[in-house]
């Protein structure tokens, strides 16, 4: 969607009537224009979407159970010991880089 020179965008729809009907009635009973009220609605949803994908909630439990992990964290093994010996046998002090080429793919 190409924004317009004054920094705003459009958005269009095509709806069946019904649905179109609907929406301006409701429109009309918030006081709002049909494009201020399908805007509205619009964002009110996608933040809510947004805030839902971004929060996890967990019980009382389950909350007692990860902070517990968090504090007492397993043992480092093998393939973690391996990949902190790989990081820093790569990494350059002085400038902070890591010298990374990708590895063939295993078949």
């Amino acid at each position: 969607m190409p924004a317009e020179t004054s920094g705003r965008g459009r958005i269009t729809a095509r709806v069946p009537l019904a649905v179109q009907e609907t929406l301006e009635a409701a429109a009309g009973l918030t006081g709002a224009t049909l494009n201020q009220f399908v805007v509205q609605s619009a964002l009110r949803e996608a933040e809510r979407v947004i805030e839902q994908e971004r929060v996890i909630c967990l019980s009382a439990r389950d909350s007692q159970a990860f902070v517990a992990a968090l504090d007492r964290p397993l043992p480092p093994n093998a393939a973690l010991r391996a990949a902190l010996d790989d990081y820093v046998a790569r990494r350059d002090d002085q400038t902070g880089t890591l010298d990374w080429a990708p590895r063939s793919k295993r078949v």
